[in-house]
């Protein structure tokens, strides 16, 4: 353990590099409270997306790294902003004009429009629950609502009436001109209506634990700042929150930079150490807009665990999370295979590469053994050549290719096959466009008929590979990889595939033969 504590103190990846700053808050004496706390937050005005799901993933990562490096117990709050009022309606949930006629109320008081839970903010809630829970992430859920109505915060509220000023002369002058003239952290919480109002507030009270605030209509009311009478504007909430429970580490979109540092200011002003703090890049949609709840655009988890393994998933939230990076469908058979590869170089290294590598963040340094013997490129190829929903098609010729494998003893291929097929289904099969062969294409495809029909049918995929290099070479293509381009337009409809030498070998040289005559013969090949 020693070693391997040794490692981690200096180990390179990013969840090392962030949990070392974790560590260093320590150095001289352990956190008073008894743990270290990490946070993560969650706004339930609209469904839980991909992007909230790796900020839970990504700090597990970073809590993960720190337990390697330190004794000291650790936390992790899932931190639900649930009094929040509902200000817009998102576009993606059904009873749209139910929602309109809540506008205002705080979340836990709107009506759920899927009619399965006493509000809006439960039914949320209870979804991002779900797909935590379905990950076997270890965390704490904390409800918004529960920790100002049972007064969990009231000493943290009080705090901030004491410290009214500070804090206004932070946040006034981020606002524009308008906004400044009304502003204060408080937000009073009508008890008949659960209205979250944005309302001046013209007197406080600390010693009392009151504000006096202006309805629109003049009047002038003083309700008390603890037990659920009010909530604070997000910003000075976040940074009571901190205060509060005393997080050491939380992380955040890109969107929130301004956002994290006044918070971490009013934070400071309270009289606590603002967290440790990563700035993560933004998901995009394809389109390149950024990826949001309340639209409902870019990739959903339930969507990418369809046509791919949960731990892919886990290594596109690993990979550079200061980059921003596309998320939609085209990146998931990428994916999936740099999860393999990564898996199966990591029972050979040594524990320093095992810490940089992504399978021991993904698997908390206890992943499975070595990777399936066909890769999902190969296989949604096969898919695509073959044409078919049928498993034990592909299984006729993984079988011949690889002969110890079948569904039973190599069941996480089997599901591979399986994903395999219903992304070919869905993506590829409806984009597929194949591409006549030229006098060139003609003339290589003829020569690279007259040399696979010359190989033994065991030949090795990485001497088929050289083949192919060969002849690519014999004909006028400005470069190998128009050659190569070829051959997928021509034989898989596509602008691109995997290695062409392994895909023959899976293939089969005699049906690889039969493709290639198809072609030439100026055969439809969408059809199998």
């Amino acid at each position: 353990m020693t070693n391997l504590r040794d490692l981690a103190l200096n180990a390179r990846a990013w969840p090392f590099e962030e949990a070392r700053k974790v560590l260093k808050r320590y150095e001289k004496k352990d956190p008073e409270k008894g743990y270290v706390l990490f946070e993560t937050g969650y706004g339930p005005s609209g469904l839980p997306h991909i992007g909230t799901f790796g900020e839970v993933l990504r700090t597990t990562m970073v809590r993960r790294a720190f337990e390697l490096m330190s004794d000291i117990p650790t936390k992790l709050i899932a931190f639900s902003d649930d009094m929040d009022g509902l200000r817009k309606v998102p576009t993606n949930v059904p009873n749209q004009e139910m929602l309109t006629a809540a506008l205002n109320k705080r979340l836990t008081k709107v009506p759920d429009p899927f009619g399965t839970h006493p509000s809006f903010g439960e039914h949320n809630n209870a979804r991002l629950r779900d797909f935590l829970d379905s990950f076997g992430f270890e965390y704490e859920f904390a409800s918004s609502t529960d920790y100002y109505f049972s007064g969990k915060f009231d000493d943290a509220l009080i705090r901030v009436l004491e410290c009214y000023e500070q804090i206004q002369k932070i946040m006034l002058p981020s606002l524009r001109d308008e906004r400044r003239a009304t502003y204060s952290p408080f937000l009073p919480v009508d008890p008949e209506t659960d209205e979250v109002y944005q309302a001046p507030v013209i007197a406080t009270d600390a010693k009392n634990g009151t504000i006096v605030y202006r309805r629109e209509d003049g009047q002038e009311i003083e309700t008390p700042v603890t037990g659920g009478r009010c909530k604070l504007q997000w910003k000075p909430d976040w940074g009571m929150r901190w205060y509060a429970l005393g997080v050491d580490f939380e992380m955040s979109g890109k969107d929130l930079i301004d956002s994290v540092k006044l918070s971490s200011r009013i934070c400071e002003a309270l009289g606590a150490p603002k967290p440790e703090t990563l700035t993560y890049e933004l998901f995009l949609d394809e389109e390149g807009q950024k990826i949001s709840k309340s639209k409902g655009n870019g990739l959903s988890m339930e969507e990418w665990l369809t046509y791919a393994p949960n731990e892919s998933l886990g290594l596109f939230m690993f990979q550079k999370p200061k980059t921003a990076k596309r998320l939609y469908f085209d990146v998931i058979p990428k994916a999936v295979d740099e999860y393999y590869t990564h898996l199966s170089k990591f029972d050979d290294e040594d524990l320093e590469k095992r810490l940089e590598n992504p399978i021991w963040h993904i698997h908390r340094g206890q992943p499975p053994h070595g990777a399936p013997p066909v890769s999902f490129g190969l296989l949604l190829n096969l898919a695509s050549v073959c044409n078919t929903e049928d498993k034990s098609v592909l299984w006729g010729f993984i079988s011949r290719y690889v002969p110890d494998a079948s569904p039973e003893a190599t069941p996480e291929l089997d599901k591979l096959v399986g994903y395999a097929i219903r992304y070919y289904q869905d993506f590829v099969k409806p984009e597929k466009a194949f591409k006549a062969p030229d006098e060139t294409d003609r003339a290589a495809l003829t020569d690279l008929r007259a040399a696979l029909a010359g190989m033994a049918e065991d030949t090795s995929a990485e001497d088929i590979q050289t083949q192919v290099y060969e002849i690519g070479k014999q004909h006028p293509y400005d470069n190998l990889r128009d050659w190569f381009k070829a051959l997928y337009q021509v034989l898989l409809g596509q602008e691109q595939g995997p290695r062409i030498g392994s895909f023959f070998a899976l293939y089969g040289l005699k049906e690889t033969i039969a493709l290639i005559d198809r072609a030439l013969a100026g055969e439809d090949l969408s059809a199998a």
